[in-house]
């Protein structure tokens, strides 16, 4: 009876066992086919996503690259009222200058001169006119602030020292062309209008730009791709013809 016992026991031991690895097995197939399934829903959004152009190669929306704060809802006219504003300020100022031939030291001359007799009839006139006089706020400029917009433009300005150097090192031909070619266009366009202008157009054009592209971010895109791959087959039709017969390793060799 023991050995029957222990016969039944072995055997009801081994059956739960056997049925414990069958479950597992099928939790491992209905796993594996969920994953595949899931794969092959997931696939054609990727392969979708993968194919969209994007202008520059960029991954953000133009929001984001903007700074994504204040500065960036002010390019792209998400509070029309404050950039209408800064728009007619800064065209006011082009006027003056470019037009009415205002110069920079009588403008603001003027102004403070306005300013402070404004606030000096003011403040002698309440006690007339039963007003309360000016309160004149405490201005003063903080530390912090002041130190961190110099470490900006100290890191800018390293930044920008250390590209002219790679550019200037000769690694990079393609570089070194758009940079000069860059530089060229500006040149042109300074021979043309002074450095206000030139400033004013920049302004307007940042302030609109990002605004049209952010609006119609696919007919652009879309045209960007044909320009890039029209650039690249003429650049690769210059570089045969041109830069191919240029000594470039002639040249390092002399001058290393």
């Amino acid at each position: 009876m023991a050995d029957n016992n222990a016969g039944e026991h072995e055997e009801s031991f081994l059956d739960s066992v056997k049925e414990k690895i069958t479950e597992t097995f099928h939790k491992d197939d209905s796993a594996s086919s969920d994953s595949d399934n899931d794969a092959k829903k997931s696939s054609p959004v990727s392969d979708v996503k993968d194919k969209i152009y994007r202008l520059f190669g960029r991954e953000k929306p133009v929001h984001k690259l903007l700074g994504g704060g204040k500065a960036a809802d002010i390019f792209l006219w998400k509070d029309k009222k404050v950039t209408a504003g800064v728009v007619a300020f800064a065209t006011l100022i082009w006027v003056l200058f470019e037009l009415v031939e205002y110069h920079l030291l009588t403008l603001v001359c003027h102004t403070l001169i306005l300013a402070l007799a404004v606030l000096f009839l003011w403040s002698n006139a309440a006690s007339f006119i039963n007003k309360s006089p000016p309160k004149f706020p405490d201005v003063a400029l903080p530390e912090d602030i002041v130190l961190g917009v110099a470490n900006a433009f100290r890191l800018e300005i390293n930044r920008a020292l250390a590209v002219l150097k790679s550019i200037a090192s000769g690694k990079d031909l393609k570089t070194f062309l758009g940079v000069v070619a860059g530089l060229w266009g500006l040149s042109i366009l300074g021979s043309y209008c002074n450095f206000l202008t030139l400033f004013y157009t920049c302004f307007i054009l940042l302030h609109t730009v990002p605004y049209l592209y952010d609006r119609y971010e696919d007919k652009v895109d879309a045209f960007g791709e044909k320009a890039e791959h029209e650039i690249k087959k003429q650049y690769a039709v210059f570089r045969v013809k041109v830069l191919s017969k240029v000594p470039v390793g002639a040249l390092k060799a002399k001058f290393a």
